[in-house]
């Protein structure tokens, strides 16, 4: 991994919990910022296997994984997972978006 960032994105610890729960391992989580979605870019969000050039975030055998393009956009990010009346999902807080839409989903810088 080439790039070097000033605060690269975080994990909670549900986050890896969760992952645990599910079993993911040996895949990782991968966490990506496309091009789309409502507000211009959207998080993908997938089970993968890590790229060469990937940040590896790993925590008791747990792994996230961000690729280097994503990186930039998800600087000082903290990914977490969250369990609502609504659904569970895996969250991203974002400080460098400046707009979401209502789902959380899609965001604009």
């Amino acid at each position: 991994m080439s790039l070097t960032l000033t605060m690269p994105p975080k994990v909670s610890d549900r986050a890896y919990a969760r992952l645990a729960e599910i079993g993911a391992a040996p895949k990782a989580l991968r966490v990506a910022v496309r091009g789309g979605g409502c507000s211009g870019f959207e998080y993908e969000i997938t089970l993968d296997d890590p790229a060469d050039d990937d940040l590896i975030l790993e925590k008791d055998g747990q792994r996230v994984v961000v690729d280097e393009v994503s990186l930039p956009f998800l600087e000082n990010a903290t990914i977490d997972f969250s369990e609502e009346i609504i659904g569970a999902r895996f969250t991203i807080d974002n400080p460098n978006a400046t707009s979401s839409c209502g789902c959380g989903t899609s965001f604009s810088i």
